[in-house]
């Protein structure tokens, strides 16, 4: 657990004064119904919080970044962790190895960060949303627990820090404390739900700016599908079959067209914005058009060389078939 995180860049703690984060705590969880689906409100009234720690050691300590191991027990269960630290990077990995044998609990993990907002931003699938982090409403208080893909932020006038993880999509957020929900293991109708060995990454990602400038959806990315290094290529080359000269639209997809004639490339806006990109394909083809979901042909695409002109609208999806 940190008690503290200081962005020496920024000149400003991230975490509350007086909190923990990376808290890993264990609930109760026995809803009144569909035990193995819902999570009802009360929840939070019984707790426990895995604070006992039976070893801690660096692994790593380089220039590219450095590695603390930290094993826990929590009740029957064991929790094991990489926390990795970069040298170039403002991210923070939770590498994380869970042995479960508990049953109708809840394992959360929180960071209760020092940001001033009434709003925190989730990624859903080609696009984001907000919901309050308060219970003023009868609304807000249902939405004691949020779906999110890969991120989730919460930032103030010039400054944010993001929530990443690479499977978990349960979040919740309330007076700026935000939580990740790592595992459920209810009992009806899967006696032994959950009971067995996890495997996942969360990570933090402090950040100036909103998740718009910080660059968020970019990193998600990057703790979703890592770089892999491949022996024997010449040193010095670069190549990429295609990108997109607009940091905001995502490309998303290539793969085959279903019919088998030609290839179709698949992206979206991510911030919400008015876009007018330039695709370039670094291969040749005869013609580029655009298509529906269904790769259904709707118009011809302009074209100069091995760049297709593209405008998307917030948040739209298109599809570019090339042949």
């Amino acid at each position: 657990m940190f008690t503290s995180i200081f962005d020496k860049e920024n000149e400003r703690e991230v975490i509350q004064e007086g909190e923990r984060a990376n808290l890993l705590r264990m609930y109760e969880d026995k809803p009144i119904y569909f035990d193995n689906w819902d999570i009802d409100i009360f929840y939070t009234e019984k707790y426990w919080d895995v604070d006992e720690v039976e070893r801690m050691e660096w692994t790593e300590l380089g220039t590219v970044r450095a590695v603390l191991e930290i094993e826990r027990k929590a009740s029957n269960s064991t929790i094991r962790q990489k926390i990795i630290f970069y040298g170039e990077s403002r991210r923070i990995d939770f590498v994380t190895y869970v042995d479960w044998k508990e049953h109708q609990t809840l394992l959360k993990v929180h960071f209760p960060v020092a940001v001033h907002t009434d709003e925190a931003s989730f990624d859903v699938q080609f696009g984001s949303l907000t919901r309050k982090t308060h219970q003023n409403t009868s609304w807000d208080v249902a939405r004691f627990e949020s779906c999110g893909q890969k991120w989730m932020d919460l930032s103030e006038g010039h400054y944010g820090v993001s929530l990443l993880n690479d499977c978990k999509y349960g979040h919740s957020v309330k007076d700026s404390n935000m939580a990740l929900t790592l595992i459920k293991s209810g009992t009806e109708p899967n006696p032994t739900t959950d009971q067995e060995e996890h495997e996942f990454t969360y990570a933090i990602y402090p950040h100036k700016e909103g998740w718009r400038g910080a660059g968020t959806v970019d990193e998600a990315y990057k703790l979703n599908q890592p770089l892999t290094a491949e022996m024997g290529t010449e040193e010095g080359k670069r190549y990429s079959y295609a990108s997109v000269a607009d940091s905001n639209v995502v490309l998303e997809t290539i793969k085959k067209a279903e019919n088998g004639e030609g290839t179709v490339l698949r992206m979206y806006e991510s911030e919400n914005s008015y876009t007018r990109t330039k695709l370039t394909i670094n291969a040749e083809f005869e013609k580029a058009c655009i298509c529906n979901l269904l790769e259904e042909v709707q118009s011809e695409a302009t074209v100069e060389g091995n760049v297709i002109d593209l405008v998307l609208k917030p948040y739209e999806v298109v599809t570019v078939l090339i042949k």
